[in-house]
């Protein structure tokens, strides 16, 4: 199951593409970028995106040309056996890959008549992430509840999350909660990186933070920086795409050079994710530039 079809599990919208035979100059590495420090962040890719016609081994391989060392998962383990997950985690450690998140929970945590299905899935995803190696885990707030007001919603977003802190309390987990776009799922409860910051901190709880999703809040509101600026230690992952169209960096409105620097000013040191489709007849090349691109940005 790709990315999009599980955001259609909670009323996802469809995703429109371009095609265009070139990877724009702006993610293509330079003399000056080589010579750069090394960003303080570590650089994964969200598979969903990227080599969908081939088997799940032959994905790693290719990422693993393109120099990535970290792959997110979106349930393309859901059928497999305990055989599969040893083969894979082989083939992840001969690549020197490693899953840092992934996601694949039914539930969202903002509809307390779903509270039990959602933390029974969020059991049931612990046993996955170790088997996976993986520690960090994405969910979804769910779609606006009929009958709930929106303080209402928020609220029930905070309990979901506390209860599932309780789960993952002491656990080798991080839960990580995004926000969507409306244009993409308009039933979709947390569009608002503010508000998402906002539930992260009613929480408060270290194995709780927040996904900043760039692609999503430059659709929704914008002020990409600024909120990155205040809430930083609450970020655990970040994902990289740019607007129109979900294509890498450089093909939009997205100014990913001022983000990359503002993330290596603040020291951000976990996680971004590329998550775009690659615009371009060669995705093995527009993967690794943007990755080259991505780690050689230093703090302005």
């Amino acid at each position: 199951m790709d990315r999009r079809t599980f955001n259609r599990i909670l009323a996802g919208a469809g995703l429109g593409t371009a095609a265009a035979p070139s990877l724009l100059p702006a993610i293509t590495a330079s003399p000056s970028q080589s010579s750069a420090p090394k960003a303080p962040y570590e650089i994964s890719i969200m598979l969903w995106t990227v080599f969908r016609d081939l088997p799940f081994e032959q994905r790693m391989e290719k990422v693993s040309e393109a120099g990535y060392h970290a792959v997110e998962l979106v349930s393309e383990f859901k059928d497999w056996t305990d055989a599969d997950f040893r083969r894979v985690n082989q083939k992840k450690q001969a690549l020197g890959i490693t899953f840092d998140t992934t996601a694949g929970m039914r539930h969202g945590v903002g509809n307390p008549a779903e509270r039990e299905a959602m933390l029974k899935d969020l059991r049931g995803m612990i046993t996955i992430c170790n088997k996976l190696e993986c520690p960090r885990l994405i969910v979804m707030s769910g779609n606006v509840v009929p009958g709930l007001t929106r303080e209402q919603q928020h609220a029930s977003c905070v309990e979901g999350l506390k209860r599932a802190a309780e789960v993952v309390d002491g656990k080798n987990i991080t839960i990580l909660v995004e926000n969507i776009d409306p244009e993409e799922n308009p039933r979709y409860f947390l569009t608002s990186v503010a508000e998402g910051f906002e539930i992260i901190k009613a929480v408060n709880h270290p194995q709780v933070k927040f996904l900043y999703d760039f692609y999503h809040e430059q659709i929704a509101e914008g002020n990409l920086i600024e909120k990155l600026e205040k809430n930083i230690d609450l970020v655990g992952l970040c994902h990289i795409a740019d607007v129109p169209h979900r294509h890498q960096p450089g093909t939009g409105e997205i100014n990913y050079d001022n983000i990359y620097k503002t993330l290596a000013r603040l020291n951000y040191n976990r996680y971004i994710a590329m998550e775009f489709l690659p615009e371009g007849n060669d995705p093995v090349r527009i993967l690794r530039a943007a990755r080259e691109h991505a780690s050689r940005v230093t703090a302005a």
